[in-house]
């Protein structure tokens, strides 16, 4: 055992009752081979494990988790003016529930096409956050589908709770799958590798584990770059659906101001809205005698409107859906399961839906239509985490961070999950940050092109200087539809 319960602890000092507490074990990092078949001779690559306590609030436990983590070795190591090496990147997946280290192969053979696309100026370390990825537990729930608009039908919902319920008979804590905990992990890594600072990077729900380390561990953080941040503070289902009708709004809206887009597509916004009361009202049957409900739809909305593709051919599938065509939701349907959906629940029950209710949640949509046909589906995890009875994180975790570590907050005009409001007002804690929001472009917008990346890289060589807006898009361009005839 790497730690002995109080009541071992005791009879050893022959003080029953009066011993003191379990002490964390140290941090362990073991180095292990990488993947046979990954591409060889584009960097430097080291795999392993970080082990560490999985209790990380005091609890009396003696089991240990392992974390896995890949380090890619920088390719030409950026100095500044001093001689000084820029200090390693941590890179945060999204999620909650998402993965880095499985796809580092597919990260290695893209530097084929793109030698510059990461590891160049500093090391990047690849983390799968506790209870996900390639890290043990992984808690997976197959054949439970789950999206950002919740469990998309009751047997969903289900069989997320038998899922948690049986990751805790295995003697998993719930309790300690969360950002506060993650934090710990990363200083422990630090530690472990020897790593006096590092950068933090991170999209999505990365960011919300950036905020955590920043907030519990700053003394480790030089710099952090956040894509389509997800503060701390932001209601994950509260507020959602008015988001996703707010982004479908902005994207009809810029097609109504194109005259070919307007011509094909007229009056869209106040059709779809009549369109999306029927799915309210019951079950709708496509021309090919499908039938959906309202919670593909929703899953539908939140998918198309977070993709840069989806999002450009937004109105030819509204218009197909209009007209009984339902092959843009068929599409969505048919794979939902791209989370680990153990590892997603477990932060959301502690950290987000505490601090929510299903009557805000249902009060913010109502009166909107295209609002209110993603209630149904965010109601169920308030369902999901009332059965599996999680302990509420401390007020602090859903709090805006206050900090002065120098941060780049990149966000995108169309984004359902994590819209540029939400971004602006979370900044404002953030005394040394920098904000971007880049027109026109979708969720994950850094990655999406080379001036966004130019960005963020400069950023990270001198956080001090004010980063270059001149490749970005004017505030009034055009978004490029794909305008297509809705089928007959």
């Amino acid at each position: 055992m790497i730690l002995r319960t109080l009541a071992v602890m005791a009879f050893a000092a022959g003080l029953t009752g009066l011993a003191p507490p379990a002490r964390a074990a140290a941090p362990v990092f073991t180095d292990k081979a990488c993947p046979s078949d990954w591409p060889t001779g584009l960097r430097e690559v080291r795999c392993g494990t970080l082990t560490v306590d999985e209790a990380r609030d005091g609890s009396v436990s003696d089991r240990r988790i392992d974390i896995a983590v890949v380090i890619f070795k920088a390719s030409a190591p950026y100095k500044d003016a001093a001689g000084q090496a820029l200090p390693p990147m941590v890179m945060f997946h999204g999620g909650p529930g998402g993965a880095l280290t499985p796809g580092a192969g597919r990260m290695l053979a893209a530097l084929r096409r793109n030698p510059e696309a990461f590891a160049v100026d500093q090391d990047v370390i690849l983390f799968d956050q506790r209870g996900g990825g390639a890290s043990n537990p992984s808690m997976d729930c197959p054949g439970v589908e789950l999206t950002d608009a919740g469990p998309p039908s009751d047997k969903d919902r289900d069989g997320l709770i038998a899922c948690l319920k049986g990751y805790q008979a295995q003697g998993i804590d719930l309790n300690q799958y969360n950002a506060a905990a993650i934090a710990d992990d990363v200083k422990d890594m630090a530690q472990a590798l020897g790593l006096a600072k590092i950068d933090l990077w991170g999209g999505s729900y990365g960011p919300r584990i950036e905020a955590a380390v920043i907030t519990h561990q700053p003394q480790i953080v030089r710099a952090a770059v956040m894509d389509s941040p997800w503060p701390p503070e932001g209601n994950w289902a509260v507020g959602t659906p008015e988001q996703v009708s707010a982004a479908v709004k902005i994207i009809l809206a810029k097609c109504a101001a194109q005259a070919a887009c307007a011509a094909q597509h007229p009056d869209l916004q106040a059709r779809f809205e009549a369109e999306a009361r029927k799915w309210l009202a019951g079950p709708v049957k496509g021309k090919d005698g499908r039938t959906f409900k309202v919670d593909d739809l929703s899953a539908f909305l939140m998918d198309t409107t977070y993709s840069a593709t989806g999002v450009r051919s937004l109105p030819v599938d509204l218009d197909k859906i209009i007209a009984g065509d339902l092959t843009p939701v068929a599409e969505i349907a048919e794979d939902r399961t791209y989370y680990f959906e153990g590892q997603h629940m477990a932060h959301l029950c502690k950290e987000e839906l505490p601090f929510e209710s299903k009557a805000r949640l249902a009060a913010g949509a109502a009166g909107d239509p295209v609002a209110e046909v993603l209630v149904p589906s965010l109601s169920r995890l308030f369902d999901v985490c009332a059965a599996v009875g999680e302990r509420p994180a401390l007020p602090i975790e859903n709090l805006p961070v206050q900090t002065d570590i120098p941060t780049l907050l990149v966000a995108a005009e169309i984004d359902p999950g994590c819209p540029p409001p939400l971004t602006e007002a979370a900044a404002k804690g953030y005394a040394n940050s920098q904000v971007v929001i880049v027109t026109n472009a979708t969720h994950g917008v850094i990655n999406a092109s080379p001036c966004t990346r130019k960005m963020a890289r400069d950023f990270l060589r001198d956080p001090s200087k004010p980063v270059d807006r001149t490749c970005l898009p004017a505030p009034d361009t055009p978004l490029d539809f794909t305008l297509d005839a809705p089928a007959a």
